[in-house]
C-alpha cells in the first residue's frame, strides 16, 4: 500500500483541483445540490477557481460579487455547515500545509460574512 503525500496549495492547478473536487462532492450532496441544480458549471467553475486563486495565491483577474450570485438562494445554517463540512475535508483529503490551513480559515470567514450578509442565524 502507498501513501500519497499530500502538499501545499501552491499553483492556479492546485486550486483548480480543489475547486473541481469539492464542487463534485456538493452536486452529489443531498442537502447542497439541490441549490447549485441550475448552475452552469462549465462557465461557474472557471470564475470560482479564479476567486479562490486571487485569495490565497494573489492571482489578479478575478471580477465577481460572490454574494449577489448567493443572495437570491434560500439558504439556511445546516447548508452552511454542510458547505464547510465538505470544503475542510476536500483540502484535507488533497493538501496539507499553510496555504491549505488559510484556505480553510477563509472558508469559515466567507461563510460566517455570508450568513451574517443574509440574515442566517449562525
Amino acid at each position: 500500500m502507498t501513501t500519497q503525500t499530500r502538499t501545499d496549495i501552491a499553483t492556479i492547478e492546485d486550486v483548480e483541483r480543489l475547486i473541481t473536487s469539492f464542487y463534485t462532492k456538493v452536486r452529489q450532496d443531498k442537502i447542497l445540490a439541490p441549490h447549485f441544480a441550475a448552475v452552469d458549471w462549465a462557465h461557474h467553475t472557471p470564475l470560482i477557481v479564479g476567486f479562490w486563486s486571487m485569495i490565497l495565491l494573489g492571482t489578479p483577474g478575478y471580477r465577481g460579487n460572490p454574494m449577489a450570485k448567493h443572495l437570491p438562494m434560500k439558504l439556511v445554517k445546516a447548508d452552511f455547515d454542510r458547505w464547510l463540512h465538505l470544503f475542510t475535508n476536500t483540502v484535507d483529503e488533497l493538501f496539507e500545509g499553510e496555504k491549505a490551513a488559510e484556505a480553510k480559515q477563509r472558508a469559515l470567514s466567507i461563510a460566517a460574512m455570508f450568513q451574517f450578509k443574509m440574515g442566517v442565524e449562525q
